[in-house]
């Protein structure tokens, strides 16, 4: 540019330029060449592109203390669904270590048992449903060989104390205390209650009462191999429950 100040050098420049449309024109062109020129040379620096991303820790401590953030609601949901995989079980009875224990969600009897040091030689494995899930807070009670009710429960009202049996429920509370067994007089017992001995039938019960009315009262348990359809195997299964 020459000397002097851009209002001298415009105000020499237009006296220059013939009064006519061409020479408004000119000043027009003139004016924004110089100022796209002025605002090129005079434009701010660009600012360098960040090579990292911002910490999560700061996004979340950057939220006002009247907002909620999204990071910390995050981790906040994070800490519940961790807190909540984890069920904390009682083992009692015949166990061989009873006390409390850690399981992962979806736990069953069988896997406490196993933190409790596996069943204790006198519990009654016919009455434990290892299969059964267990439910946080619960006291699962494996019961020993001649046991009917488990005991009540001294304190807390949590999962109570559950039967880990065929009546107990996955809710960590039994349905129904399981019941002493029923012994069946062989002598004296109908259809229907020789029915509810183990691997007997209506064919085979009515072996038996065939039987009874033929050769009489039985004398023992043992005559029960006399009656057809009935071995060995199926004599011990009902030895327990049959009685003279």
């Amino acid at each position: 540019l020459p000397p002097g100040s851009f209002a001298d050098w415009f105000e020499s420049y237009r006296h220059r330029l013939p009064a006519s449309p061409k020479r408004l024109v000119l000043l027009v062109v003139g004016t924004v060449l110089l100022g796209g020129v002025g605002w090129w040379l005079l434009r701010p620096p660009v600012p360098p592109i960040e090579s990292t991303l911002p910490r999560a820790g700061a996004a979340s401590a950057s939220v006002s203390s009247g907002g909620t953030s999204a990071v910390g609601s995050s981790a906040a949901g994070s800490t519940t669904s961790t807190s909540s995989v984890e069920l904390v079980v009682q083992a009692s009875g015949a166990v061989a270590h009873p006390g409390v224990y850690r399981l992962a969600a979806g736990g069953r009897v069988d896997d406490l048992v196993r933190s409790a040091g596996g069943l204790a030689s006198d519990a009654d494995p016919d009455r434990v449903n290892l299969a059964a899930p267990v439910v946080d807070g619960e006291r699962v009670w494996v019961p020993r060989r001649g046991e009917v009710e488990p005991p009540a429960v001294v304190a807390g009202a949590g999962g109570g104390g559950s039967a880990v049996g065929p009546a107990s429920s996955p809710g960590g509370r039994s349905s129904s205390v399981p019941a002493a067994p029923v012994i069946v007089d062989l002598n004296t017992a109908t259809a229907e209650q020789l029915d509810t001995l183990p691997g007997v039938g209506p064919a085979t019960a009515a072996a038996i009462l065939r039987y009874r009315d033929q050769h009489g009262p039985f004398s023992s348990v043992d005559d029960l191999l006399e009656v057809r359809g009935i071995g060995d195997a199926k004599l011990e299964q009902i030895r327990s429950l049959a009685k003279v």
